[in-house]
């Protein structure tokens, strides 16, 4: 480049230049620290303010009242947020309320669940995810024991799906459903019980684990051999002869029309 085009203040010194410019990056630097360390000051300083304020309430309390309950640990509600408000209607919290569960060993967990969803199915709210319906309305469906779980886990509860799982993994446990699906896969007719009865007591073991994971065809095999030679004999001869010859649809049919005559 012609030295006539050159700007006035080109300083033709590598050193020089070098000098130069960590001189500016430590004066920069030098008034980032001092502005980072005035804004840790302050709030150095409100923090010791608000502590301040604490420990000044503190001391002015009583013991008993120390020890006394307050309002801050009571819990309600599950921990979401929405940007609108919206209204239970009382009559809705009744109707839940209605059938509460307290999470009893006896009790199902499955089947409240069950009743809680298919009142949920029978509204909407304009505006409002269904997600945050079904954790609002929950609670009231549940007292006792169960209450008391689900203010206790309402913090990893943060979406219906994960209540409900985390509710029946709590009140319907591992040990629970295997207790459960023993029973099926144990059937045995009793003496002096009918088809339509055996019938009736195999189908209410299946809808009290409703998620034995037991197919079809393994389910109806589990009932013929758990009948008496001479039922499985007489249910031979109405399938024309072997009733396992019969497809799942088929073999359901038969058994149904049997068991309501």
């Amino acid at each position: 480049m012609n030295r006539r085009h050159l700007p006035e203040n080109f300083i033709d010194n590598r050193k020089a230049i070098i000098k130069k410019t960590r001189a500016k990056l430590k004066k920069v630097s030098s008034s980032t620290l001092q502005r980072k360390a005035s804004s840790n000051q302050e709030d150095r300083r409100s923090f010791i303010r608000n502590l301040s304020s604490e420990f000044k309430a503190m001391a002015n309390k009583s013991i008993r009242e120390f020890s006394a309950p307050t309002t801050d640990n009571i819990r309600t509600g599950p921990a979401v947020e929405i940007d609108r408000a919206f209204e239970l209607k009382p009559g809705l919290i009744n109707m839940v309320q209605a059938n509460q569960f307290c999470g009893k060993a006896h009790k199902d967990a499955s089947a409240h669940l069950q009743h809680f969803l298919e009142i949920c199915s029978t509204f909407t709210i304009l505006k409002v995810p269904r997600d945050i319906i079904l954790l609002r309305l929950f609670p009231f469906s549940l007292l006792g024991r169960a209450k008391q779980w689900f203010y206790a886990t309402k913090e990893k509860n943060t979406t219906w799906a994960l209540c409900s799982t985390n509710f029946l993994a709590k009140f319907f446990p591992m040990g629970k459903t295997n207790a459960l699906r023993g029973k099926i896969t144990s059937f045995q007719q009793q003496h002096d019980e009918s088809v339509p009865e055996a019938w009736e007591r195999f189908q209410d073991y299946i809808l009290e684990c409703p998620h034995h994971g037991i197919e079809s065809w393994l389910l109806m095999l589990t009932f013929y051999h758990g009948l008496g030679n001479t039922t499985r004999e007489t249910i031979d001869a109405a399938a024309g002869g072997a009733f396992l010859s019969l497809t799942i649809p088929q073999a359901t049919t038969l058994v149904e029309k049997i068991a309501s005559n």
